[in-house]
């Protein structure tokens, strides 16, 4: 996994890049444990026979475990410095083991509320360049007061 370079919250622009989060390829062991842990054992997710007996042509990764990955990655780019006080995503197509998931984000938005520095972001999670898996948006609040 790709670490995110620490970005100070007083260097954020508007429509700025910001560094992406590459995820190692998920597994078919992750989606059997992550169907354990979140108690969604629908066998879509688990078992290749019954995901084809359905018509896919195998399991899929779990929407949710999508949305985990993005969660990271919002909350490595707040770091120590901001809050994240909102988050949310849109499913896109389907991830299946072997994909591997990058996460990335645009700082579209820089306003102050209560004398706090808020950026607003817009956020990919892509399976490959242009495949996105997910979009979503989230809001990170710094902790620190403007003077």
């Amino acid at each position: 996994m790709k670490a995110i370079t620490k970005i100070p919250f007083s260097e954020l622009h508007k429509e700025m890049q910001l560094p992406s989060l590459a995820k190692p390829p998920v597994t078919h062991e992750q989606l059997v444990q992550y169907a354990q842990a979140s108690g969604d054992l629908n066998l879509l997710h688990t078992d290749d026979a019954f995901a084809k007996s359905i018509g896919m042509d195998g399991v899929i990764a779990h929407g949710m475990l999508i949305m985990g990955f993005l969660g990271q990655y919002v909350q490595e780019l707040a770091g120590t410095e901001a809050i994240v006080s909102k988050f949310n995503m849109r499913f896109g197509a389907m991830t299946k083991p072997g994909d591997a998931i990058t996460c990335s984000g645009v700082v579209k938005q820089l306003i102050e509320i209560d004398g706090k520095r808020v950026a607003e972001l817009e956020l990919n999670a892509e399976k490959a360049p242009g495949e996105r898996v997910g979009t979503g948006s989230a809001t990170l609040t710094c902790k620190i007061e403007n003077d």
